[in-house]
This record gives C-alpha cells, sequence and structure tokens, in this order.
C-alpha cells in the first residue's frame, strides 16, 4: 500500500505542470497556435496519396483501373510566433510552424514525421522590412483556397515549395488607402532535388523579386481560409538562375508573371465575411522550374544539348460568402508545356502536354473553432504518348473530400 501511495504521490507530481492553469512562458512575447484536420478523400483512381500528386494515371493503367479511400490527420499543424526586443529601430519577431507530412510511407500515418514548414526572422522599420529563414518562394504568390492539402500547386499556382531565403521589402509609396512595395531576395534554387545524375546542378542561388500594389479603394474581402480579409491587390513577380548542368553548357531558368486579388463585393465593416465575393487569378511563364511546379519538367532535350523545359500557368478563383459562417469556393488552375514535342515520347517517359484541375467546395463554421468542408475535384493530365500500360494519353481522376478542421 506504501509503495501504491508512493508511486501515485510521485505521478502526480510529475503530472502537476500539465495540470497547472499556467500560461506558456517565453522571455519574449509568445503565441502558439495551429489547427487539427481530419481529411477524407474518395478517389476515383488509385494516387496512394490523401492530396493530389503531380499527375493523374492515363486511362488503361493499373492505377487508373482502381479506386482508393483515404483517410490522414498529417496536415494538422502547430506554429510558434514570437515578438522579441527591437533591434537599430527596427521590430522584431519570428515564426516557427511545423506539421506532419515529413518522410515516412505516404498511407501509414503514424510514420508522419515534423517538417519545416516555415522557420524565419524578421526585421521590420517603417518602410523596410527584412525577412531570413524559410518561408513560400517568393515566385508564384497564389495560394488556391482548396480543401485538397496541394492547394493548386501542380496546375497554376506553384507557391511550394516552401524555401530558405533572404529578402528585402522596401516601402516605395505609401499612405492610408494605397501601398506600392518591391520585395527582393536571394533564395534556394529547387533545382538542387532534380532527378538528373548526381550532383549534375551547381549550388547557384535564384535571385527572385515582386512589385507589389495594395489599394483599400475596393474595400477587403476573404482570401485564402477566409480567416483574413484582403484589399485589392496587383503584383507582378520574377525569378531567374543559372544552373550547371554535367556534360552540358549551364541552363538559364527564369519566370515572371502576374498575379491579381480583387474584392468583388467588400465586406460592409471591414470585418464580416457575409455578402462578400473576391476574385483572385494568376498568370506566368517559366523555364526550367520543374521543382517548383511551375513546369512540368525541368529540361528538355539530351547531353550536350539540354535546354530548360519551358511552360506557362494560368489560375482563377472566386470566393464567396452568403452567410458570415458559410463560404463556396469555385477555382480553375492549368499548367501548359511549351515544349511538349520536344519532351520525352517514349511510353517508360511520356512528357506532359497540360495538367489541369477544376475545383468547387464549400465550408462552415461551427464556432471560431470548429469547421467542416467539403470539396469535388476533376483533374486531369494529358500526356505527350500513351505512358506504359495505358490505353490512352490521358489521365482523369474525380476526387471528394470531407475535412473537419480545429483551430486552436
Amino acid at each position: 500500500m506504501k509503495i501504491f501511495w508512493g508511486l501515485s504521490a510521485v505521478a502526480l507530481l510529475l503530472a502537476s505542470p500539465a495540470m497547472a492553469d499556467e500560461p506558456v512562458k517565453s522571455k519574449f512575447d509568445l503565441s502558439i497556435g495551429g489547427y487539427v484536420k481530419l481529411d477524407y478523400a474518395y478517389n476515383s483512381v488509385k494516387l496512394n496519396s490523401p492530396k493530389l500528386i503531380p499527375q493523374m494515371p492515363a486511362g488503361g493503367t493499373a492505377s487508373a483501373q482502381k479506386d482508393e479511400s483515404t483517410f490522414t490527420a498529417r496536415e494538422s499543424r502547430l506554429w510558434f510566433r514570437a515578438k522579441g526586443p527591437d533591434a537599430f529601430g527596427a521590430k522584431t519577431g519570428s515564426l516557427v510552424e511545423v506539421d506532419f507530412y515529413g518522410g515516412g510511407s505516404s498511407v501509414n500515418n503514424e510514420t508522419g514525421t515534423l517538417r519545416i514548414r516555415h522557420a524565419y526572422g524578421t526585421l521590420d522599420w517603417d518602410t523596410t522590412h527584412i525577412l531570413f529563414g524559410q518561408t513560400w518562394d517568393i515566385f508564384g504568390p497564389a495560394a488556391a483556397n482548396t480543401v485538397d492539402f496541394s492547394v493548386n500547386g501542380f496546375t497554376g499556382t506553384p507557391n511550394c515549395p516552401r524555401v530558405a531565403q533572404l529578402r528585402v521589402t522596401q516601402d516605395l509609396a505609401k499612405n492610408q488607402d494605397n501601398k506600392l512595395s518591391l520585395m527582393l531576395g536571394l533564395q534556394n534554387p529547387q533545382q538542387e532535388y532534380s532527378t538528373l545524375t548526381p550532383n549534375s546542378y551547381g549550388p547557384a542561388v535564384n535571385a527572385a523579386g515582386r512589385l507589389i500594389y495594395e489599394s483599400k479603394a475596393l474595400g477587403v474581402a476573404p482570401g485564402i481560409g477566409g480567416k483574413a480579409l484582403q484589399p485589392l491587390q496587383v503584383t507582378l513577380f520574377g525569378e531567374a538562375g543559372t544552373q550547371k548542368v554535367t556534360g552540358n553548357k549551364a541552363i538559364n531558368v527564369y519566370g515572371y508573371g502576374i498575379y491579381g486579388f480583387v474584392p468583388l463585393l467588400k465586406s460592409a465593416n471591414g470585418k464580416n465575411r457575409a455578402m462578400t465575393l473576391s476574385l483572385e487569378t494568376q498568370a506566368y511563364i517559366a523555364a526550367g522550374l520543374g521543382d517548383q511546379q511551375a513546369t512540368g519538367a525541368s529540361t528538355t532535350g539530351t547531353l550536350p544539348n539540354m535546354s530548360a523545359a519551358r511552360g506557362f500557368g494560368v489560375y482563377g478563383q472566386l470566393i464567396f460568402y452568403p452567410l458570415q459562417d458559410m463560404g463556396v469556393t469555385a477555382g480553375y488552375g492549368r499548367r501548359q508545356s511549351m515544349d511538349y514535342d520536344s519532351l520525352g515520347k517514349t511510353a517508360s517517359a511520356a512528357g506532359e502536354r497540360y495538367n489541369q484541375l477544376i475545383y468547387a467546395n464549400l465550408a462552415y463554421d461551427l464556432n471560431a473553432a470548429v469547421r467542416v468542408a467539403t470539396e469535388y475535384e476533376f483533374a486531369s493530365t494529358r500526356y505527350n504518348v500513351k505512358p506504359t500500360g495505358a490505353n490512352s494519353e490521358l489521365g482523369k481522376a474525380n476526387i471528394y473530400r470531407l475535412a473537419l478542421y480545429y483551430y486552436f
């Protein structure tokens, strides 16, 4: 009996920090947030993934003749934001955000491991802003408001992956309602992850930038997720770099495009979402940005005459909130090759002509924490030739999703 009570006392002592009603503390102003998300998806073809993959299996292949249902909670995420002391007259801060899409099997949820999404520090003066660390690629600002975790990234919104970078944003003109800013940065070139021969790409960095105009002239309307309301924005963006390829001359990679966000029906008071409507759109041309998913391939041709594969992307979506707690989104995205005649023409390496996605979803907030969402997606891929085992050059899939969120 004495041993029992002794062990109980030890257990209570060990548990007391978790039981105590104490706030999280740091030497700086620290906040914590994130969400728990359960995803269910029915795929009319076998994707072997709870989210969309870069290309749909061509008709007639084994994967195209199977369907599947998946559950996962691996998109659940956690973030920590800190506000530190001023430095050289600048406000300082940092953010670290992780999810569970690290290593492990794509279908075994217990093997999901932590993955860095964002990890950066900031210094903010009145008109100058510095960011260093890892966050969204400067190329391609748009992120589709999909329930699908891929956020249309393979068909017109190549905002992934998040990359290590150093960037400076300078406000060129600013008043109460309008702002013009220039962002310039150096960032990690995703070409280092190319599947060509080992060490085929050199360690050169890519330069990227954005020219951003924002205005409150049209009011504000919900953006991605519906949590934040955004003003009118027009952005010109671009990226450029030179990569070395073994046995080939250096290959120039680049991309440029335009992005727009327009509040078509503005919030009545700048806070409520009821009867708001927003349009988000983007178009770009790119060469050699296959690892960012801006193009369907990184290179075209054969050694020693390889060059950057070129392509373009277009995207647009509408977000409508008929009620404060109900949002409806419909959108379209397409990634098209400009060099498909020179891409792979063998069945084992069929080149991509285009990849596109049509989607529509509905989300309802039960309260400030709990959200229920459902979505339909039609994804299709047109290949250059029939891939191995296929009876068609076209691959397509119908996807139905249901998701439950708990924000904290």
